[in-house]
């Protein structure tokens, strides 16, 4: 069976399948108000008394449908060019409210919160979360699937939040510009969700049986009463300006340099939104997180830049691709060989128009030291057949090294539905790509699919992905090219009643197994993860233990650490693994995972662990994480070692002051990133950051470090919008 047939035949299962598709069954109608309303947290307008309203949200986990003491009232408001929440938590004991962060996008694990979920378009895929904790911590984020949610994307909007004797409300206003969507349609798609920490409670307006994913758009109650809100002439700027120093302590080189660039936003029609970015800067961002790798492979770090996190994820690809092949990886524009490459300009559209949904983007970055100047594209295309078919297409042209050509076109498609037998989640998809360009001789093409069956009590899948050896897309991700993988996995995730329900909330017996050949068939890597034990507590705390066996095949020498090399051949071992983990809505939360066992020749034991602290309501926070890697070889011994500590100061959730420390062994390093950011009003930014580097040399103490680099940076940023 050639290819081409394979993929036909995909599709045509794809197209074949039917189902019943989901419908909202709740509906509210916000009420429309020219009214002012003040962003306190009281909701004691005028304008409130008139709003619809969702009379309570409904338990979703861990008994759906049953009665709790947290009522949830919402109230809905429309302007002309905001939308407003308004959210009554009733709280049983209140002075129970778990709140560990101020922090602008923290992930809030162990806090209270609320969240509010919009899919301005309908399309069941595709939408917004807006979150906040009772201390006025904001989260946002873009959705791209049921499982698939990215918090790295910052839109312009506010909230805030009051504690009562009766618990906590909110107030949020989401401004027509932080949104796209169709003017003129009267119903959007939403949904409201509540969890409580301490009670691992989730309430949510629709959606409430355990197979309904939190970010399944599927699964949304219709807000009407839309139709008025617009964005006015959809136009927006924001110019910054940046003085910085820089100084080198190794060739004593030092720098002070003041740029300056603007940001240009507007709405080409109304689902569609231009973007265009001039001489960009992204003094702002934070560093990157470090990490050890004991792989022969590359590791992947997530976008921080606020223009490449703009429209995200329209630019999603594939189905089961993870980490294994990225086609359009952003962090390749403007970075190159670890150094950063000046931008000269980037435009960007995206949006959605009917079924149809696009982003594409095009840099121009400026001559380097290392790299000439070049230009990049990416872009993405895709088109609703039905509710449950999407199919797609997306193109790169660019290579960062200034020098090669480089071209990746693939095409896409994916059929979901959260009807199957009733009210199951199912889905089935396949891609193909290929890249043409200066690559080596030999196949430039991949495909795969995968079958997915993701539910509360049973959780399937298969996995086939398949890389040539020449397939090398320059814009994008792919780390093992000449390869076909296939990935098998089931966890059976039972939760108990009886006396073992009053202590355990769910158990998950997991199997996955993972294997990796060449073209010409030889066997490079497999892998079988199970979890014969592993389960999540009433409370919040962890507890699993794992085994896996593993092989390894070395072409070739493999450094796994300085002067350290395994030779090449097969090999066989086993690990296993024990996590640990106490309740996350604890104001101490202490967590370790540690893999032990046997490791390519010798032994290696992995030890992980980390300590959390927050206090004082939320505005201070700190966190501690280490990684100390024992490796025990007949080819020698080593040692790795990881520590990161992060410090946090909230004197508001709009005033936020952070230190983030990081020393590895490998390269000697300590690194600071100090950041203060100081929201004036929502699009309106200070940043101050400070980067200090030493080098810690063997043959001197911690005590006698050489300085590397000293960086400081201000930023201003203001956004007008019209």
């Amino acid at each position: 069976m050639n290819l081409k047939f394979r993929l036909f035949f995909l599709l045509f299962i794809i197209l074949g399948l039917t189902a019943v598709p989901a419908s909202a069954i709740n509906k509210v109608v916000a009420s429309y108000t020219n009214l002012p309303i003040r962003l306190d947290g009281k909701l004691d307008e005028p304008a409130w008394k008139h709003a619809g309203i969702i009379a309570d949200l409904v338990q979703q986990s861990p008994h759906p449908g049953e009665p709790t003491p947290f009522h949830t009232k919402v109230y809905v408001i429309t302007t002309n060019r905001a939308l407003y929440i308004g959210i009554q938590c009733t709280d049983p004991n209140p002075s129970r409210i778990s709140v560990h962060t101020m922090q602008r996008d923290s992930e809030m694990e162990g806090d209270d919160k609320v969240a509010v979920l919009l899919d301005t378009f309908g399309d069941n895929r595709t939408g917004f979360l807006f979150q906040v904790n009772p201390a006025g911590a904001r989260t946002d984020g873009l959705i791209s699937g049921p499982e698939s949610m990215s918090l790295d994307w910052d839109g312009i909007w506010n909230a805030r939040t009051r504690r009562t004797k009766t618990g906590w409300t909110v107030e949020m206003r989401i401004p027509a510009h932080t949104l796209r969507f169709t003017p003129g349609q009267e119903v959007w798609k939403m949904d409201v969700q509540r969890w409580v920490a301490r009670k691992q409670l989730s309430l949510r307006w629709a959606g409430t049986t355990l197979d309904c994913h939190r970010f399944d758009m599927r699964h949304t109650g219709a807000l009407a009463g839309m139709k008025r809100m617009n964005q006015g002439h959809g136009f927006s700027v924001s110019p910054y300006g940046v003085v910085n120093t820089n100084q080198n302590f190794q060739d004593g080189h030092s720098a002070l340099k003041a740029t300056a660039g603007l940001d240009l936003r507007y709405s080409i029609t109304p689902g569609i939104s231009g973007m265009l970015t001039l001489n960009t800067d992204f003094a702002e961002t934070e560093v990157d997180t470090r990490q050890v790798n004991l792989t022969r492979f590359s590791l992947f770090f997530p976008e921080k830049r606020e223009f490449f996190l703009e429209g995200s994820n329209l630019f999603n690809f594939g189905t089961g691709l993870h980490e294994d092949f990225i086609p359009f990886y952003s962090r390749r524009i403007g970075l190159y060989d670890g150094k950063q490459i000046p931008i000269d300009f980037g435009v960007k559209v995206m949006g959605q128009q009917g079924p149809w949904s696009m982003a594409m983007l095009d840099v121009q970055t400026r001559d380097s030291d290392s790299v000439p100047a070049t230009n990049m594209f990416a872009g993405r295309l895709t088109y609703d057949v039905n509710s449950h078919l999407r199919i797609g297409t997306i193109m790169t042209n660019g290579n960062p090294d200034g020098i090669s050509d480089n071209t990746m076109a693939g095409v896409d498609a994916l059929w979901t539905t959260s009807t199957f037998r009733g009210n199951k989640n199912f889905s089935i998809g396949g891609w193909f790509a290929g890249t043409s360009g200066d690559l080596e001789a030999g196949r430039k093409s991949g495909w795969g699919f995968k079958v997915d069956y993701p539910n509360d009590l049973w959780d399937m899948s298969i996995t086939y992905k398949e890389f040539g050896d020449a397939m090398d897309p320059g814009l994008g991700f792919l780390p093992r090219p000449g390869t076909r993988q296939l990935s098998l996995g089931m966890a059976y995730q039972p939760r108990p009643g009886g006396r073992l329900g009053n202590w355990v909330r769910q158990m998950f017996f997991e199997s996955y197994f993972r294997y990796v050949e060449s073209l010409k068939g030889v066997t490079e890597s497999w892998r079988l993860f199970t979890a014969p034990f592993n389960v999540d507590t009433q409370s919040g705390a962890h507890f699993e233990f794992n085994i896996a066996p593993q092989y390894e095949f070395l072409y070739e020498p493999f450094e796994i650490s300085d002067g350290v090399f395994i030779p090449a051949g097969g090999y066989h071992f086993l690990r296993f693994r024990v996590e640990l983990e106490s309740p996350r809505s604890n104001p101490f939360v202490i967590g370790t995972s540690t893999w032990f066992g046997e490791f390519y020749t010798g032994r290696l034991t992995q030890a992980r662990a980390y300590l959390h602290w927050s206090g004082t309501g939320g505005h201070l926070h700190m966190e501690l994480q280490t990684e100390h890697d024992y490796g025990y070889l007949p080819q020698g011994n080593f040692v790795e070692r990881l520590w990161q500590f992060k410090l946090v100061y909230a004197f508001t959730p709009d005033l936020v002051l952070s230190s983030y420390t990081q020393y590895d062994n490998s390269s000697r390093e300590i690194g600071v990133n100090n950041r203060l950011r100081w929201t004036i009003a929502p699009g309106r930014d200070i940043f101050l950051v400070w980067n200090y580097g030493w080098e810690q040399p063997l043959y001197r103490p911690l005590s006698r470090s050489i300085p590397l680099s000293n960086q400081i940076a201000l930023k201003c940023r203001w956004t007008w919008r019209w």
